[in-house]
C-alpha cells in the first residue's frame, strides 16, 4: 500500500500539485487519470522519488519515503517495478538481455539463476520464444510485454505503469490491460497506472484518482464512476458518444441486478 498525504509541488512558483491525498491499495490496479497538465506525471514522479514535494508525506507500507536515507531508498527502489510509456528497452540488447538487466544491477545471483528467472517472467507474459530477438524485430505489443517482464523480474511489491497502452491498437491494449490486472492480483502488487485510455479505466480501474488542475477532483472505482454526479469527471470520462452509450448500458445492467436481488 502507498499513502500520499497532502502533497504539494511547485515549479518556479507555479502550483502543480495542491494538497493531494490518496491511498494506492495492494492487489489492485490504482489508476491516476486526468487531462494533460492535471499533475498526473508529477504526482507519480513524486511517488517514486524523482521529484521531492514541498510539503506532504509519501508512505510505503507505513514507512515515510521522504525521510529515508540512501540505503533505505535503494532497498525501496528494488521493490519498485516500472513500465515506461515507450517501454525504454535497450535496442542493442536482446529481449533476454533487457529482462536480465535489473538482475545484473541489483542481485548477486549466478548467471544460471538469472536466466531461470528471466525464463519465468517471459513465460508469464507469453513470450517463450523471443529471448534472442531484438526490440526492432518484435511488435509494439510484444515490446510492452517485454517491458512488463522486466518490471516484475525482481518480484516488486509496487508496479508503476506510465500510459501502458500508448501506441497500441484496441485489441492489443486489452491484452496488456488484462495482463497487468492478472499480475497485480496474482502477486498482490500495489499497481499504479497513469492512463488516458478510458477503456482501461472502465475495465481495470479497481481504484481511480481523477486529478483536475493539480487537485484531486474525484476518487472511487470503475463501478462508482458510472453513477458519479461530478460534472468535470463525467465530461472527461464520457466525452465520446461510444462511452456515453457504455455508461447508459452499465447503469441499466446495474439497475437490473438490483431488481433481481
Amino acid at each position: 500500500m502507498i499513502e500520499i498525504k497532502n502533497i504539494h509541488k511547485e515549479f518556479n512558483g507555479r502550483v502543480i500539485l495542491d494538497g493531494i491525498s490518496a491511498v494506492m491499495e495492494a492487489g489492485k490496479c490504482n489508476l491516476i487519470i486526468g487531462s494533460s497538465g492535471s499533475g498526473k506525471t508529477v504526482l507519480t514522479k513524486c511517488m517514486v522519488g524523482l521529484f521531492r514535494p514541498e510539503r506532504g508525506s509519501i508512505l510505503y507500507n507505513g514507512e515515510e519515503m521522504l525521510t529515508m536515507d540512501n540505503e533505505q531508498r535503494k532497498m525501496l527502489r528494488q521493490q519498485i517495478g516500472m513500465l515506461f510509456q515507450g517501454t525504454a528497452l535497450f535496442d542493442s540488447m536482446t529481449v533476454e538481455q533487457n529482462v536480465l538487466f535489473p538482475l545484473d544491477m541489483f542481485t548477486n545471483w549466478t548467471l544460471a539463476q538469472k536466466k531461470k528467472r528471466a525464463d519465468e517472467v517471459l513465460a508469464r507474459v507469453n513470450l517463450v520464444d523471443a529471448h534472442k530477438r531484438y526490440p526492432s524485430e518484435i511488435s509494439g505489443g510484444m515490446k510492452k510485454r517485454v517491458g512488463i517482464a522486466r518490471a516484475i523480474v525482481l518480484n516488486p511489491k509496487y508496479l508503476f505503469c506510465d500510459e501502458p497502452n500508448s501506441g497500441l491498437d484496441p485489441q492489443t491494449s486489452m491484452v496488456i490491460d488484462k495482463l497487468i490486472l492478472e499480475i497485480t492480483r496474482e502477486y498482490n502488487i500495489t499497481t499504479v497506472v497513469v492512463s488516458h485510455d478510458m477503456n482501461s479505466v472502465m475495465e481495470i480501474g479497481d481504484h481511480i484518482v481523477y486529478l483536475h488542475q493539480g487537485r484531486k477532483q474525484w476518487e472511487g472505482s470503475n463501478k462508482d464512476i458510472i453513477f458519479s454526479k461530478d460534472e468535470l469527471l463525467n465530461n472527461f470520462i464520457f466525452a465520446s458518444e461510444f462511452l456515453q452509450d457504455a455508461k447508459q448500458m452499465r447503469m441499466m445492467e446495474a439497475g437490473d441486478a438490483q431488481k433481481n436481488k
